[in-house]
């Protein structure tokens, strides 16, 4: 039954897709590469594809929830409710952004109200895994508030961190076609056999995941190099979104998804590191990505993005195989690559520069001596 749920999401999506770029054409919402240099593609592109994923994923989970009573252990109707809340904010503002280019100020709401509606609703963990041994108890610090329950301090914390890290990761990710979709499908797939694992059987977990993962991969069609349509900025962040949220609700599993979601993670807190050290708005546009360097280097844009896919993929499979601790050195290993690709880009990216610097300083002392 969840391969059919799966193979619905899938096929919805891939219809849904051309509906959403004639309206998105329709109303204007088009991404122009002459107004950014950024831009690498080559023709006019509608945005707002994540409405694809959004209806589709939304009514294969209702659908499931309606018709087979799947739910209501480990998915509970809240999380499901606090999932289309805070993505179709999500979605809304990333409409908003695509059509009128709002302030970075402005932008930055949406993404904080959907993480406070995950909130809002409770979904968040009581304890996480002790990579040494036994579990962290969260709700040790906790304020009552009536009608809404307890407020959980160190959890709530660590799921507002964790959401708005996750949304924003897929935000500065989605630089190339299909990577975006492709690497947040295989971390929903990763989510999906982990919660079938007879260990922490989780079956309402896994066939989220696996509907969401049908609904990434139908958008995907339309999204490979050529891309037909970009997610836009809604999409960006609601893929990253949910794939948080499912991290959270499947018990708690943010080692695992860290690791899918790591290398791309890293990247992104180098780039903010970097623009911090320049001074410069952490979310102005640039191509210091670790995808646009991959370009640089000479690979094209599927290479590039199929390299990505199989590292989250690799990563993402040792999740299946490693227990907590081990987790962590994978992640130490995917860290050291991480470091190792910033110096060999850095270094290969010096040679020309230094090599054009020394060219323009022989040609001056050439005039000059005339």
């Amino acid at each position: 039954m969840s391969l059919g749920y799966f193979t619905l999401a899938f096929l919805l999506s891939v219809l849904a897709t051309p509906l959403v770029f004639l309206v998105m054409r329709r109303l204007g919402v088009v991404d122009r590469p002459k107004a950014d240099k950024r831009k690498i593609h080559a023709k006019p592109t509608p945005l707002g594809g994540g409405w694809a994923i959004w209806l589709s994923f939304f009514s294969v989970v209702g659908l499931a929830y309606a018709g087979d009573n799947y739910f209501g252990v480990d998915v509970a109707p809240k999380h499901l409710l606090g999932l289309f809340i805070g993505s179709t904010i999500l979605m809304a503002g990333g409409f908003l952004d695509d059509k009128y280019t709002l302030r970075a100020r402005h932008q930055i709401l949406f993404p904080v109200f959907a993480a406070l509606s995950i909130l809002a609703l409770g979904v968040g963990p009581h304890a996480i895994s002790n990579p040494w041994g036994g579990v962290i108890d969260l709700s040790a610090y906790k304020i009552p508030v009536y009608g809404l329950g307890n407020i959980i301090l160190l959890a709530d914390f660590i799921v507002f961190f964790w959401l708005m890290g996750m949304m924003f990761t897929t935000k500065f990710l989605d630089g190339l076609d299909g990577l975006v979709t492709g690497v947040v499908a295989i971390g929903a797939l990763i989510i999906f056999f982990l919660s079938r694992d007879p260990r922490w059987l989780q079956p309402e977990v896994a066939l989220v995941a696996l509907i969401f993962a049908g609904a990434c991969l139908g958008f995907l069609v339309w999204n490979w190099h050529p891309a037909k349509i970009f997610l836009g900025e809604g999409g960006s962040l609601f893929t990253g979104f949910v794939l948080g949220t499912l991290a959270i609700i499947s018990g708690g599993k943010i080692a695992t998804t860290l690791l899918v979601m790591g290398l791309p993670a890293l990247d992104v807190v180098r780039v903010i590191a970097r623009r911090a050290q320049k001074k410069t708005s952490v979310f102005a546009g640039d191509n210091e990505h670790l995808h646009f360097k991959l370009l640089r280097s000479g690979l094209s844009q599927r290479q590039a993005v199929i390299l990505l896919y199989s590292l989250s993929l690799i990563f993402g499979l040792s999740a299946l195989v490693l227990q907590t601790t081990y987790k962590l050195i994978a992640f130490g290993i995917l860290l050291l690559v991480m470091l190792l690709a910033a110096a060999w880009f850095a270094r290969a990216e010096r040679g020309p520069q230094k090599a054009r610097t020394t060219y323009e300083t022989a040609n001056s002392v050439r005039e000059k001596t005339g």
